[in-house]
């Protein structure tokens, strides 16, 4: 049950606010978010409602030997991590790595894949930061296995984030504050915001990007390269900062206000930037949880770039088990790395480091989104090299290229950017802007409400990760 699909629009979401809003006293409130959450994650697959619930489990028992222990609580927090990434292993790695091993000793090693459990990545890793932080501060631990439970199964952001720590949401989750109409119109408005993306832009870019994708190697040229790169990396923004926009809404209408994801990461000016405004919540996880730990910045300079590149390396697996995904998170960390080797006194023009940095994302997901590395590593030899147009990229630019598919590329290219960012701030609080803020969002929920009709919903891209 997605966010834009109809079960979830016009049953699931409006039931659950409805009660939330009629219900007396928080505990009937949080009752029911928490039943709701379970309902949500059971339509998306029933058969993984056990996992998460083992996983709320875990952590909540390994909270409590952490408030009751005064030794060996370091190892409770070893075996907790150690088993929540057997369980990722296990489930996204295990086929990947015999593979690999198979072919280093010239044998087969094929191992049966585990299905992927409905946003284990994300679950996972917010149980990891609760223990970790409750190691570190026995206040951050909840006494009573109910909190444990709303934390890690909140259905705004229990399938793909954004992540957030048991100390972020927790007053909130207790209080569950009803809000206003005000403050449920701003959400709605939000979410609007979100949906539009998703089921308005995503799916024109998907077809175009699949069809690109698809062609072999040697039919691709300049045209096809580029337009399927940057297809598919404005496709993949807009999919995942669309559910991280739905998201945020959805909690503000339940009194929960979860951290912002992006910021207009192709506006960024370096590498390090685009991070800093790319799956926020991921990249802070990272930094807390590994960066830091490792010693971060603070052991001088070699040891610096060590810890970058494992944060970056670990990064590319987090996405899931593909040489790919791999490639992809050491080349942002070689960049990352050369950054911070940069000698800052030396001035370049903005829209310098602006371009730098939208060619490297652009390169980066050209890998990230092949099927394999010889796919990957074809795309952007075609962007540099293909300049004699090929019958086949020619064919696939007229199936594929739709007045549609133009037209999705041009608004994606604005939303990603909004150039009109700084001009919206100045004015978004006097009355005739914000009355043509919520008009123009019940234009977008109208259009979205057609597209529904029409089925053409898919699943979020950062599902599978």
């Amino acid at each position: 049950m997605g966010f834009g699909s109809a079960l979830f629009l016009f049953g699931f979401l409006p039931l659950t606010v409805l009660l939330f809003h009629l219900l007396p006293g928080v505990r009937a409130r949080q009752v029911l978010l928490v039943l709701a959450s379970l309902v949500f994650y059971a339509f998306g697959r029933l058969w993984d409602l056990p996992i998460l619930l083992a996983s709320v489990a875990l952590h909540y028992g390994a909270g409590r030997l952490l408030l009751r222990l005064e030794r060996r609580r370091r190892a409770v927090v070893a075996v907790t991590v150690a088993l929540d990434l057997a369980l990722l292993l296990s489930c996204k790695y295990l086929d990947f790595l015999a593979g690999a091993l198979g072919q280093l000793l010239g044998v087969s090693l094929a191992v049966p894949a585990l299905p992927l459990p409905l946003g284990v990545s994300f679950f996972t890793f917010q149980g990891i930061s609760y223990v970790v932080d409750a190691y570190r501060d026995r206040s951050q631990a909840g006494r009573r296995l109910f909190p444990v439970l709303q934390y890690l199964t909140f259905f705004p952001n229990l399938v793909s984030g954004p992540l957030v720590s048991f100390r972020q949401v927790q007053p909130m989750l207790a209080r569950l504050e009803r809000p206003g109409s005000v403050e449920t119109a701003a959400a709605l408005r939000r979410f609007a915001v979100g949906l539009g993306k998703k089921l308005l832009l995503v799916g024109a870019l998907q077809t175009l990007t699949d069809g690109l994708f698809g062609l072999d190697a040697a039919a691709l040229d300049l045209r096809t390269a580029w337009l399927g790169a940057v297809s598919y990396t404005l496709q993949l923004y807009l999919d995942f900062s669309g559910y991280s926009d739905m998201a945020v809404g959805l909690g503000r209408l339940f009194g929960v206000a979860l951290p912002e994801n992006f910021r207009y990461p192709y506006r960024a000016g370096s590498i390090t930037d685009f991070w800093r405004r790319w799956h926020i919540s991921l990249s802070g996880w990272f930094r807390d949880y590994l960066y830091i730990p490792l010693g971060g910045s603070r052991r001088g300079y070699g040891r610096t770039l060590r810890n970058k590149a494992v944060v970056f390396l670990a990064t590319g697996l987090w996405h899931g088990a593909n040489w790919t995904f791999l490639i992809w998170g050491l080349w942002h960390g070689l960049f990352s790395l050369l950054e911070t080797r940069r000698d800052g006194s030396r001035r370049r023009p903005r829209w310098y480091g602006h371009l730098y940095t939208l060619l490297v994302v652009v390169l980066g997901f050209a890998v990230f989104r092949a099927d394999t590395l010889a796919q990957g590593f074809g795309m952007m030899g075609a962007m540099f090299t293909g300049f004699a147009w090929r019958e086949a990229s020619t064919l696939a630019l007229i199936q594929y290229g739709t007045n549609r598919a133009w037209t999705a590329l041009a608004l994606g290219l604005l939303v990603s950017v909004n150039p009109f960012a700084g001009w919206w701030q100045r004015r978004a609080g006097r009355p005739g802007y914000v009355a043509a803020s919520y008009g123009a969002a019940l234009v977008l929920l109208a259009l979205c409400i057609v597209a529904v009709a029409a089925g053409s919903f898919q699943p979020f891209l950062y599902q599978q990760f």
